[in-house]
């Protein structure tokens, strides 16, 4: 009798335990879009910044895969045709188990997960294992790689319906589905997804059922991506025409009139930068900055940090400086990782901004500046150029004033000497160095090798010798791209380790390193 009492309770505990865990856990199914990673949702990026586990698709651009929270475990569960890394079965108990030690787990798809994602069944899965769940809609494919393309499914001159449909059934069903006499008259465009491998069958099978054979058609593929490409054809003929080009999933195929206003509205494949593939070398905090202006401009950025910044620590000639702020008639930073290393040392000392009064600021540079307006300071002081002799030129110091210069360790004392010459009192302190992150050039080597890299970005003389040093001196690898330099001392760098420069910035900022990427691509 007491054994059966023991075992009851034993029983009881345990079902309330896993009641406890599945109150905890949860499964957001978030829709990620088609590539541009931008293309997520608020709400998707929301979950996704909350994530334990990410069980994520295959469609996915890879840059997705850098807003993914550190510490989150990732798994792959793509499908591709024939190559499956998972049945969908086993996805549907993957979810359930990840989530049901009290986990929350995102279930990220590409496009949306009730547009032909098998979201649906997913989320029977999860709700009949009694697990709380949220569906999070993300932007179709069927919208968003027309649009991308310059296609509107809809138009009020030519079309007032859009019907979706699949280009792959599920192969155990007896027959078609699809009520193809009813498609071809029932609506203006159709869209179709992941049906570029059954294109002539669907072609031929929209022509059978009363479809002109002259309908417009497009197959746009690798979709609001970089690497978008489309072909327009009539319905007759867009099967062969995508085999001469050799179109291959994913691709999406639109038929009706409205194909015919790509020719006007194509946009995004018309970008300057549209195709070309941009290796940023900058640190990993400072990328994106440089990643976002290259991708609004039509490029693919891939992040490849070649220099690491460290604060140096324990830095008892920045305390002392910092105890005399109010002596120095100017302190001038020269890069934003300065201003935010010099005034997170103030804080942790106790003080602010005000303790600098009255002296002056310089700032060297936009990114500076907007640096120091993270912290309430506008600077007194933004020179017209950003090289050591126009900025030691233009500063309006004078002779005996004392000038605190907070900058990396190991740099060049160009700016220091100019301003010395001027008969300032010039006190230099390290405040930050610049370091090999952790990085392969074994890693380089291969993404230079398989990525079809056109143009390698330098924005300091450190990212220089940073992608050196990985590359062994290897130049060889470099031979035939693109080379990028943001300004005259990184281009001088560049040269004497034995490279070529073919772009320099005009204006030696991460904006005018773009536009002369642009202009050099324009002609």
């Amino acid at each position: 009798m007491r054994l059966r009492m023991t075992m009851r309770v034993r029983m009881t505990m345990r079902v309330r335990m896993t009641n406890e865990m599945n109150k905890k856990a949860r499964v957001y199914f978030v829709g990620a879009g088609p590539g541009d990673p931008g293309l997520l949702t608020l709400r998707g990026r929301e979950c996704l910044a909350r994530a334990e586990v990410i069980i994520y698709d295959r469609l996915l651009d890879p840059r997705m895969l850098e807003q993914f929270p550190p510490g989150a475990e990732a798994i792959y569960a793509g499908k591709s045709s024939g190559a499956h890394s998972m049945t969908q079965e086993q996805i549907n108990e993957l979810i359930v188990a990840k989530a049901s030690p009290g986990k929350i787990v995102v279930r990220l798809k590409g496009g949306d997960p009730f547009v032909f994602g098998r979201g649906g069944e997913e989320a029977e899965t999860v709700r009949q294992a009694g697990i709380p769940y949220e569906i999070v809609p993300g932007v179709t494919a069927a919208i968003a790689v027309p649009s991308y393309a310059g296609i509107p499914v809809t138009h009020r001159s030519l079309a007032s319906s859009v019907a979706i449909v699949t280009g792959h059934e599920d192969p155990t069903k007896d027959g078609s589905a699809i009520r193809w006499k009813q498609l071809t008259t029932a609506t203006d465009t159709l869209v179709f997804l992941m049906g570029v491998e059954n294109l002539a069958e669907i072609a031929g099978a929209l022509i059978k059922n009363g479809l002109p054979a002259s309908t417009p058609a497009a197959v746009i593929a690798n979709g609001a991506s970089p690497h978008q490409a489309t072909v327009t054809a009539t319905i007759a003929d867009i099967a062969s025409e995508i085999k001469k080009q050799n179109i291959g999933p994913p691709a999406v195929l639109v038929v009706g009139q409205v194909v015919s206003l790509r020719e006007k509205l194509q946009w995004f494949e018309t970008l300057p930068l549209f195709g070309r593939t941009v290796l940023v070398t900058r640190a990993r905090h400072q990328a994106s900055a440089l990643s976002r202006l290259l991708a609004e401009e039509g490029a693919m950025p891939v992040e490849f940090p070649v220099i690491g910044i460290e604060a140096i620590e324990n830095n008892p000639k920045l305390d002392h400086a910092l105890s005399l702020s109010g002596e120095y008639s100017w302190i001038i930073f020269t890069s934003a990782n300065a201003v935010a290393i010099f005034f997170r040392r103030l804080r942790e000392l106790g003080r602010d901004s005000r303790a600098l009064a009255p002296c002056r600021i310089g700032a060297v540079g936009p990114a500076t500046a907007e640096e120091l307006g993270n912290y309430g300071i506008v600077p007194d002081f933004i020179p017209g150029k950003f090289t050591s002799e126009a900025v030691g030129a233009q500063i309006p110091v004078r002779p005996g004033e004392k000038v605190l210069l907070p900058r990396a360790m190991d740099v060049t004392e160009d700016l220091a000497r100019e301003l010395a010459r001027k008969g300032a009192v010039v006190v230099e302190i390290p405040v930050y160095r610049n370091v090999p992150p952790a990085a392969d050039g074994a890693a380089l080597k291969e993404l230079l090798k398989n990525s079809k890299v056109d143009v390698v970005t330098f924005t300091s003389s450190s990212t220089v010798h940073g992608l050196v040093s990985l590359l062994g001196g290897d130049r060889g690898k470099l031979e035939g791209l693109v080379t990028a330099s943001i300004g005259p001392v990184t281009s001088a760098t560049a040269r004497e380790l034995g490279l070529n420069v073919t772009v320099e910035a005009a204006e030696h900022t991460i904006p005018g390193l773009v536009e002369a990427i642009k202009e050099y691509y324009a002609k």
